[in-house]
């Protein structure tokens, strides 16, 4: 049976909201948490972004639930060096309880200093030789190193966890699937996809950690948490590489209109059926996933948790 986590989205609720639904999960019977790290919201409806190590701090003295990143790209915008030093203070923090969820990143968030945006093969290689940098400053002894991207001199983390912080690797394709098979602690992706579940234990995996994240919209009228979710995350919808390429949130509002409220009625759970809830959530532990996190689209927060707590998580957990 899996975990049951939810899903806290910085583009969409300022510090204070995150940690009152960090707070709200816990009493609501979820077992952890992930949250997103952004530059950048994918659009100003969305309206948020606070800096993720930030908050996770506050959410760290909130509530015991194990959280993670889901997730930081540690290639561009952010040296592999810093993220490791802010992903270990995470972990001393939390008493253990940090993952490091990473991901090539999208140009949104990561083109901001001015730095070219490589093709996707690059971008896994960055990755790849960033977790090399990450792993090696976890031990916390002095790191020198010099590779195809990245350089470290005479760099060495004094606050580190007693065991270094597990590194989860984003993947929806095989390329980066096969990456999170071969050098990751666990894996991430965002479909119930049970091919690629089994490329991931194939390939390397294992045993090790599957999560799965989706995004819902509860509340009591259907046709009206369709048009909430149309207007604030119709990007999700976007097909192909887009999502990955457009560097700014005017760019994805320009492509709004090509999302209809049928292909959000089609593709996303909305309304108060908690049949539907629970079959959303069912499919990733269909297709083999250990952990399924969920995010509540919208302003109604709270009706979500009291859903949650006493309509769908009794139902998942027994």
């Amino acid at each position: 049976m899996p975990e049951y986590g939810y899903f806290l989205a910085c583009e969409e609720f300022g510090p204070a909201d995150l940690v009152e639904q960090a707070r709200m999960a816990e009493q609501a019977g979820f077992r952890s948490l992930w949250i997103s790290d952004h530059f950048h919201p994918w659009n100003d409806a969305q309206g948020q972004s606070p800096f993720v190590w930030s908050v996770i701090g506050a959410i760290s003295e909130a509530v015991s639930l194990p959280i993670e990143t889901a997730v930081t790209c540690p290639t561009v915008r952010v040296h592999p060096a810093i993220v490791a030093q802010a992903a270990a203070t995470c972990a001393v923090m939390t008493g253990g309880r940090f993952r490091l969820g990473v991901g090539s990143g999208e140009a949104l968030n990561e083109h901001i200093l001015g730095d070219a945006w490589p093709p996707a093969h690059v971008r896994l290689e960055m990755l790849e030789e960033s977790i090399q940098v990450m792993r090696k400053l976890f031990t916390g002894e002095e790191v020198n190193h010099e590779g195809v991207h990245y350089t470290v001199e005479n760099a060495r983390l004094y606050t580190v966890p007693d065991e270094p912080v597990p590194i989860d690797i984003s993947g929806f394709g095989p390329k980066a699937t096969s990456l999170a098979a071969r050098v990751g602690d666990g894996f991430i992706t965002m479909m119930p996809d049970q091919d690629l579940v089994e490329q991931f234990r194939k390939g390397g995996g294992g045993s090790k950690p599957v999560s799965g994240g989706t995004k819902v919209c509860w509340g009591p009228d259907r046709d009206e948490a369709v048009r909430t979710v149309r207007r604030l995350w119709a990007n999700q919808l976007l097909p192909g590489e887009m999502g990955q390429i457009l560097p700014s949130p005017s760019h994805f509002e320009q492509l709004e209109p090509l999302i209809t409220e049928d292909m959000v009625r089609d593709n996303t759970v909305c309304g108060d059926d908690p049949d539907e809830h629970i079959a959303a959530l069912q499919a990733f532990a269909d297709a083999g996933f250990d952990r399924v996190l969920v995010n509540q689209i919208g302003p109604d927060q709270r009706g979500f948790f009291d859903f949650y707590r006493t309509k769908v998580l009794p139902q998942l957990t027994g």
